[in-house]
């Protein structure tokens, strides 16, 4: 074994090190609550949790088995066995002790479950829905048949109130119905088939898996704490589930949208889109507590909820998931396997039932699946596949058994056997899904699909999350709108239109302001398509000096500016009103100067695009733009490619037929056929690229030129020689698309 591999195996020791340090600082004290035992059980659980899921993330197995087996290690099955003194006075069972670390696992188990609904894509499963759903019927309903057989027929010295058999019987065919979302996305993602269709089945049954599960366990508490079946208090149960599902995926989609934005956008202290989000989460919890379910139901769609939203940025994001993963995941389920005594499976009875709990669980579950894929259509390989992935309880299965225990629903034993199970199909399931997956054929139709997901993933349209549209009162603002509107309307994210006139608050600019607004989210509606809808459009006012107003917008995460202002270019520079702009936003620009038929028409019915292509990173953003345009506004698409006269090998490209030029064209024709957009193309030889531009404007019906620009690094705003000679000499409106960063060296292509 490699010392890398071994490295993290030194936590263990030199956490019993600090276990041993404890017990002596702890004893003879007295059996009250102690912030010193605390703070050594969350380092003993982060320590040696984090350092077990490092190997096991290197063998190949889910990291949560480490933080399993470290509370497993650190709790009664092992260290308490060989030394339970120590173990005893680190983890005292005094309830004022035991209440703390319990806390916070409480709280652990509702940011889980908030994790767990932000991986949920219900896109995804939209997607597959009729497949998954069939299969995912099929999944739950054998094994939760066997699970609640087996609850029926459990001794009841397994059972902590054998009264309650049917609530005991319940939940146990809940605990072997689901999966566990995390464990499955995470193998299935680790083997590059997240995107594959058997791959997008699995995981989108896994969720609907855990949705359905989450709902029964909240329904099963409320049955649990009323005692008996109680068919009102049920049907309160289950009715206030359905209505507060029907509004959170409603009103409260838009509402938590709303909540991050306005967090993201007008508060200044530190983390405050995570704060939201979690206050959003507590009150959801709150509000299915309020009804008669369990928490963990309303921090699930809390979590759902989040992971929708359009702005949640990739930085907030992983600071979040970051505080989750480091601190309470190996928390919580260390705290689960401190509570699981695996030593009671010296029993031979025990160990017989758990045996048998961990079979029944993986036929019941396996078999439903195998048949719930073969109805659902899928081959056998694919159905093997699907039953090996479904298999995993993982994290799933030990919160579930948790929120058990702590109702009352599940004895000590019984809870060990499920931990036990849950580690067991969790363990088994990696290698069986990588053999059922490996070599698995793919058809035509998916190859085709992967291909232009690859591709959508390194472009840039696609990748667009925000865009800010700074306008004032002209026609070009409202011929900028457009342009934005058909953006945004391909992919349904929001816009937020900045106006930039003048900062008195005059009724006229204000009317003026509103016009340009109703046109933008207008031209968006109109132009959306699939099931994006309507695009949500926010207006702000400016309120400072032009350059201020700039810089609060940028540090908001807007990743692109559209800009629209009466006048765009002065003698021989930009006016100084872009230049502001462009000196206060470091990301992408998209200036818009609107001419011709456009300022009489600035919400044009079709757009006849020209793109000038070069090869380079920046002329193929302004292709991806210029397709997106055609694709979401109609029209027609026109490429030109120019070999200049300064291009050494433009003779001998002319002369061989087929060369760069002829790769370059192809490109875009690629492009435009993946959007099934129509292109024309055309390639000039021996000509100033901006002669050939020009020319090319003058003898075809194009109205809009769309050049994708560098910024050249100057003592003023400039994108090289071509974009400047096209944009002033033009007769027809012209959008340049330009990069990032400034470059040190000017460019002379298009």
């Amino acid at each position: 074994m490699q010392w890398s591999l071994l490295r993290p195996v030194g936590l263990v020791p030199a956490a019993l090190v600090l276990t041993t340090m404890a017990a002596s600082a702890e004893g003879g004290k007295s059996a009250g609550p102690s912030e010193f035992l605390l703070v050594t059980q969350i380092v003993l659980l982060i320590a040696v949790g984090r350092g077990l899921g490092e190997i096991m993330q290197r063998i190949g197995q889910p990291s949560v088995i480490g933080e399993l087996l470290a509370g497993i290690i650190l709790g009664p099955s092992l260290f308490g066995w060989i030394w339970p003194e120590a173990q005893a006075a680190i983890f005292p069972k005094t309830p004022e002790q035991k209440a703390m670390l319990d806390g916070i696992a409480q709280v652990g188990i509702l940011l889980l479950l908030l994790l767990t609904g932000m991986e949920t894509d219900l896109k995804l499963v939209k997607k597959v829905g009729k497949a998954a759903i069939a299969i995912s019927i099929a999944g739950i309903l054998v094994p939760f048949a066997c699970g609640f057989a087996l609850g029926e027929f459990l001794p009841e010295a397994l059972l902590p109130r054998p009264e309650q058999r049917l609530v005991a019987s319940l939940f146990m065919g809940t605990a072997l119905s689901i999966s566990s979302v995390k464990i499955v996305a995470v193998v299935v993602r680790e083997m590059n088939f997240m995107r594959r269709n058997v791959g997008q089945i699995i995981v989108a049954t896994a969720i609907i898996d855990d949705t359905i599960g989450w709902i029964i366990i909240a329904v099963i508490f409320s049955l649990a704490s009323q005692g008996t079946l109680d068919i009102a208090s049920v049907a309160k149960a289950v009715l206030g589930t359905l209505v507060f599902l029907a509004v959170s995926f409603t009103i409260g989609r838009r509402l938590a949208f709303q909540l991050i934005r306005w967090a993201n956008d007008n508060l200044v202290s530190a983390a405050a889109v995570i704060t939201v989000i979690l206050l959003l989460m507590g009150v959801m919890a709150l509000i299915t507590h309020a009804i008669g379910v369990h928490t963990v139901l309303g921090a699930f769609v809390a979590g759902i909820l989040v992971g929708e939203s359009p702005i949640l940025t990739r930085q907030i994001d992983e600071r979040l998931r970051g505080l989750i993963s480091s601190f309470f995941m190996p928390v919580f389920f260390g705290l689960a396997g401190l509570s699981a005594d695996l030593s009671v499976l010296r029993d031979p009875s025990l160990l017989m039932l758990t045996g048998l709990l961990v079979v029944i669980a993986s036929v019941g579950k396996f078999g439903g699946a195998f048949v719930g894929g073969t109805v659902g259509g899928l081959s056998t390989r694919e159905s093997l596949a699907l039953a090996s992935g479904m298999n995993a309880r993982g994290s799933t299965e030990v919160i579930i058994a948790t929120i058990g225990l702590s109702i009352g629903v599940l004895s000590q034993n019984l809870f060990t056997m499920i931990v036990t199970m849950a580690i067991v199909t969790t363990m088994a399931m990696p290698p069986m899904l990588r053999a059922a997956l490996a070599e698995l054929p793919m058809s035509k139709e998916e190859k085709e699909r992967l291909e232009r997901e690859e591709f959508e993933k390194r472009g840039f349209v696609a990748n667009l999350e925000r865009p800010l549209l700074a306008v004032d009162e002209s026609v070009n603002a409202t011929f900028a709108a457009h342009i934005a509107g058909l953006i945004a309307g391909m992919r349904g994210f929001p816009v937020t239109v900045l106006h930039i006139g003048k900062r008195a608050k005059e009724q006229a600019e204000e009317e003026s302001h509103e016009a340009v607004v109703k046109k933008a989210a207008e031209t968006v509606s109109a132009n959306a398509e699939g099931d994006t809808g309507s695009v949500d459009v926010v207006t702000r006012a400016r309120r400072a000096e032009l350059g201020e107003t700039i810089a609060d917008e940028a540090r908001k995460g807007f990743d692109l500016l559209v800009v629209g202002v009466d006048k765009v270019a002065a003698k021989d520079r930009f006016d100084r009103k872009i230049e502001d702009i462009a000196a206060k936003f470091e990301g992408p620009l998209a200036i818009v100067a609107a001419k011709g038929k456009h300022l009489k028409q600035p919400v044009p019915d079709s757009l006849n695009i020209l793109v000038p292509v070069s090869g380079s990173t920046v002329s193929k953003r302004g292709a991806e733009v210029a397709v997106a345009l055609t694709q979401a506004g109609s029209g027609s698409l026109r490429v030109i490619y120019v070999a200049t006269t300064r291009d050494k090998g433009a003779q001998r490209g002319a002369s061989r037929g087929l060369g760069q030029e002829a790769g370059i064209l192809k490109d875009a024709s690629d492009l435009a056929a993946r959007y099934d957009v129509d292109i024309t193309t055309t390639l000039r030889v021996n000509r100033a690229p901006e002669a050939a531009i020009l020319r090319e404007i003058e003898t075809t019906d194009v109205d809009l030129v769309v050049m994708g620009v560098d910024r050249i690094q100057a003592d003023h705003l400039s994108f090289g020689g071509v974009a400047d000679a096209v944009l002033r000499q033009s007769k027809v409106s012209v959008l340049l698309v330009s990069s990032g960063e400034a470059r040190q060296v000017p460019s002379e292509k298009a």
